[in-house]
């Protein structure tokens, strides 16, 4: 075993490495995060309007996670999440970067961080280190300036991502300083897509992990003018789905992941390619007032992005290894730290040779059917959104979940089990296991340094 160090402002990361990298050996990873992506936003997770045949092949030929969740109700903190495999309230990245201005409400947010430190390691770098080539192509959003763009994060290759964390424009000219414009009308999707295949093709003579963050589904919508003409058509007032738009975006990011996934086959590197597709938070709602103008809807679950509830973080979540991962359906909970261990686990790498980090390593469950120990996972947003919340932290144990409004002091609790929906408020009558889980909660964001919300000197009750 030998070392190897990771350079970042003079900070000296210290990981430890193979001295000699079994190329024909090591697993190639592509993980795929879909952006603003709701729980049943899939057919393979209950969707009744939009179509998503490939990657409900996926889920048929790989396992499914039924309970998997963002570590945020937002995406730049579940994206630090995932790169670091630490929960944001320890890395202080706990709103998108840069969050919404509530300048007159009750609280105040803390001194959060917006950007991903070069100090922290992420995945990328980790996996550098043992010999990957490694790219990042598409959305970022984890820092405005420059030197926190991808390619300072241990990423040989950065296409498409920057400080922005919408697309300006789904179609070229696309006015993003790491994305090439294409042929007017190009689709961002495809291109992305197209980029991703592009790097496999000339790399996969080593192992290769490729990041590849869609723009899609995030606002401003905009679908192809054939996928649009197709769901319009379609479109039923009965249903649960009815957006289009939204419909047209999903089915054109299902294709292109159909489209990668044939390549991998062609290649004949299918075999050896972990392939894991998930979301950074959940389903926007967007408009309360009048359904038919919705984003998406996440029923059976409470609200979506931007909210405490189930809807704000639960997530699909899909992970596919030709001949590797045997066919299924799991209710493990899993949360977007456990790729960065997941990951490192599939390519070798366990115990002293991961840095510390709040994820688990789900590939015993994945590779051989074993069971994860018992956990409990948390929660910690202390900010507003325009969506509906305000400041809350929030631990799950079992079924059983607990929300604490910073606000008001109000705690919420619910058994997901029987209450999917959240809307059975049972902290009256389960008053000590509620001040129990309360507890553990506050332990919780002790033990992670989590940054609290303040009182604002210049609380305004005729603030809205």
């Amino acid at each position: 075993m030998g070392r190897s160090y990771i350079r970042k402002t003079g900070l000296l990361v210290l990981v430890f490495v193979q001295t000699t990298f079994c190329f024909s050996q090591k697993p190639n990873i592509v993980l795929i995060v879909a952006d603003d992506l709701g729980w049943t936003d899939l057919a393979c997770y209950g969707s009744d309007f939009y179509e998503t045949p490939n990657l409900d092949q996926l889920a048929a030929k790989g396992m499914k996670f039924t309970q998997a969740y963002a570590a945020c109700n937002v995406c730049s903190p579940s994206r630090a999440a995932i790169m670091t495999g630490k929960y944001p309230a320890r890395t202080h990245i706990t709103d998108w970067i840069k969050g919404h201005q509530r300048p007159y409400a009750r609280l105040l947010p803390p001194d959060w961080t917006m950007q991903l430190p070069l100090e922290e390691t992420t995945i990328a770098e980790l996996l550098k280190s043992q010999g990957y080539a490694t790219a990042s192509i598409g959305k970022w959003h984890l820092g405005d300036d420059e030197k926190y763009y991808p390619e300072h994060q241990g990423f040989d290759v950065n296409i498409g991502g920057y400080y922005k964390g919408s697309p300006t424009s789904y179609f070229s000219p696309y006015k993003n300083p790491r994305l090439k414009d294409g042929v007017t009308g190009e689709q961002l999707t495809d291109r992305l897509a197209d980029e991703a295949i592009q790097f496999i093709s000339t790399t996969h003579n080593r192992p290769f992990f490729v990041y590849l963050p869609f723009y899609a589904v995030h606002t401003p919508l905009k679908a192809k003018d054939e996928d649009l003409s197709y769901f319009k058509a379609k479109i039923d007032t009965s249903k649960n789905h009815q957006n289009p738009v939204y419909a047209g975006l999903i089915k054109n990011m299902d294709r292109n992941i159909g489209k990668l996934i044939n390549a991998l086959q062609q290649l004949q590197l299918d075999k050896n390619t972990l392939v894991i597709f998930t979301s950074d938070n959940g389903g926007l709602i967007g408009n309360r007032q009048n359904r038919e103008k919705q984003v998406t809807s996440n029923y059976p679950l409470r609200e979506g992005k931007g909210t405490a509830y189930e809807g704000g973080t639960r997530v699909p979540a899909i992970f596919y290894w030709a001949e590797h991962i045997k066919p299924g359906s799991t209710d493990t909970p899993i949360i977007s730290m456990d790729m960065f261990s997941t990951i490192a686990g599939v390519a070798g790498l366990h115990g002293k040779d991961i840095p510390v980090n709040d994820g688990a390593d789900i590939s015993p469950l994945l590779l051989k059917q074993e069971k994860l120990s018992n956990r409990n996972l948390y929660w910690h947003y202390p900010h507003y959104h325009s969506q509906g919340a305000t400041p809350y932290s929030a631990i799950l144990e079992g079924d059983t979940k607990l929300i604490y409004y910073y606000e008001t002091g109000k705690k919420e609790l619910y058994n997901l089990k029987n209450d999917i929906g959240e809307r059975h408020d049972l902290s009256d009558k389960e008053k000590g296991n509620t001040e129990r889980l309360y507890l553990s909660l506050q332990k919780w964001l002790k033990e992670t340094n989590a940054q609290l919300p303040v009182i604002n000197p210049n609380f305004d009750k005729k603030e809205k």
